[in-house]
C-alpha cells in the first residue's frame, strides 16, 4: 500500500505551519482539505495559506476555482486522488492537510457516493424553501428523518442538509446509514491520521485573536470587493464562516461589532464540531500540543518517528 499522511485538527490549532514543516522533513507535498481555500479571492476569511507560509512546499487545491464554481465532496475526492498519484510520480509523500473531516474520510477510506444530481427538481424545491423559510426549517425536516446526520451537519451547511434529504427521498434510507457502511471500508493506503489538539481555552483564545486579525487585514473590504465583482451570498463559496456573517452586515442585519462577535462564536462552535468528528474517526493519532509543551520541534520529532515506524518514510 502506498503512503499517505493526514494532518488535521480544529480551526486555528496550527495545521498550516505544522504541515509545511512536516512536508519539508519527509519530502512531502500538501493537498488542502479545505472547502473555502480552494476558491480564488477568498483569502482573508478563509485564513488561506500564503506563498510565504508555503515556504517552497507545493500545495494543491488552493486558489483553483472561481467563487461561482461548484466544489463538493465528489469534486474534492476526484481531484485529491489525481493529485495523490501526481505526488507519487515525483517520488514524494502526499499530505492531506485541512479541517474538513468528511473530505478527508472520502479519500482515506475510498467512500463511494450516490449520484447527488438524481433529483434536480427536489433540490430546487428545497433551495426555494431555504430562501422563504430559512435553513433551520429544512434542518428540522432532516432531524425528523435522520437525527444522526442532523447532529453532525450544521443547519447553515445547506448543501449537505439538502444532499441528505435528497438521498432519503431517493432511497428511503437515512444517509447516515450509508455513510456508516462506507466508513467500514479498509483504506487502500498505508497511512497515519494525525489530529492536532490543544487546550480548549487556548484554542478559543487563538480563534478570537485570529478573527480580530482578519478584520484588521481587511475582511469586510474583501467581502465588499466580492460583492462588487457580482458574487452573491447564495453561492456555496460564500457559506464559509466569516463570509456569511459579513454578508449579513452588508444586508443591514448586524452591526460591525455584532458581526465580529458572531464570527468568533460560530468559529468556536465549528472547532468543537470538528473535534467531535475527528475523535470518532477510526485509526486517528491524537496529538495534544499540551503533551509536548507546545514545542513544535517535539511534535515534529514525534510525528516523523511514527511515520518511520509505519514505513511511510
Amino acid at each position: 500500500m502506498k503512503p499517505l499522511v493526514i494532518l488535521t485538527g480544529p480551526t486555528a490549532v496550527g495545521k498550516t505551519a505544522m504541515s509545511v514543516e512536516l512536508a519539508k522533513r519527509i519530502n512531502g507535498e500538501i493537498i488542502s482539505a479545505d472547502s473555502i481555500q480552494v476558491y480564488k479571492y477568498l483569502d482573508i476569511g478563509s485564513a488561506k495559506v500564503t506563498q510565504e507560509e508555503m515556504d517552497g512546499v507545493k500545495h494543491y487545491l488552493i486558489d483553483e476555482l472561481e467563487p461561482d464554481e461548484n466544489f463538493d465532496i465528489t469534486v474534492f475526492k476526484d481531484k485529491a486522488v489525481k493529485y495523490i498519484e501526481e505526488i507519487y510520480s515525483k517520488g514524494k509523500v502526499p499530505i492531506i492537510a485541512g479541517g474538513t473531516g468528511f473530505y478527508i474520510q472520502s479519500v482515506l477510506f475510498d467512500i463511494q457516493f450516490e449520484d447527488a444530481d438524481a433529483d434536480a427538481e427536489y433540490r430546487k424545491e428545497l433551495e426555494e424553501t431555504v430562501k422563504t423559510k430559512g435553513p433551520e426549517y429544512i434542518h428540522n425536516i432532516l432531524r425528523n428523518i435522520d437525527p444522526k446526520s442532523a447532529e453532525i451537519i450544521h443547519y447553515n451547511n445547506v448543501k449537505r442538509v439538502i444532499r441528505a434529504l435528497e438521498y432519503y427521498k431517493k432511497t428511503g434510507k437515512p444517509i447516515s446509514e450509508h455513510n456508516e457502511v462506507q466508513r467500514q471500508n479498509e483504506s487502500p493506503y498505508n497511512f497515519v491520521y494525525f489530529v492536532l489538539n490543544d487546550d480548549r481555552e487556548l484554542l478559543y483564545e487563538r480563534i478570537n485573536k485570529r478573527v480580530d486579525i482578519m478584520v484588521e487585514d481587511g475582511l469586510f473590504e474583501e467581502v465588499e470587493g466580492l460583492i462588487k465583482k457580482g458574487y452573491s451570498r447564495e453561492l456555496n463559496s460564500m457559506q464559509g464562516i466569516g463570509y456569511r456573517e459579513v454578508f449579513d452586515f452588508f444586508d443591514g442585519n448586524l452591526t460591525k461589532e455584532e458581526t465580529i462577535e458572531k464570527i468568533k462564536l460560530n468559529t468556536r462552535h465549528f472547532a468543537k464540531r470538528q473535534l467531535t468528528w475527528f475523535k470518532r474517526e477510526k485509526s486517528v493519532t491524537m496529538v495534544d500540543l499540551n503533551d509536548f509543551d507546545h514545542d513544535k520541534e517535539k511534535v515534529l520529532s514525534y510525528m516523523t518517528d511514527l511515520l518511520k515506524n509505519k514505513n511511510i518514510i
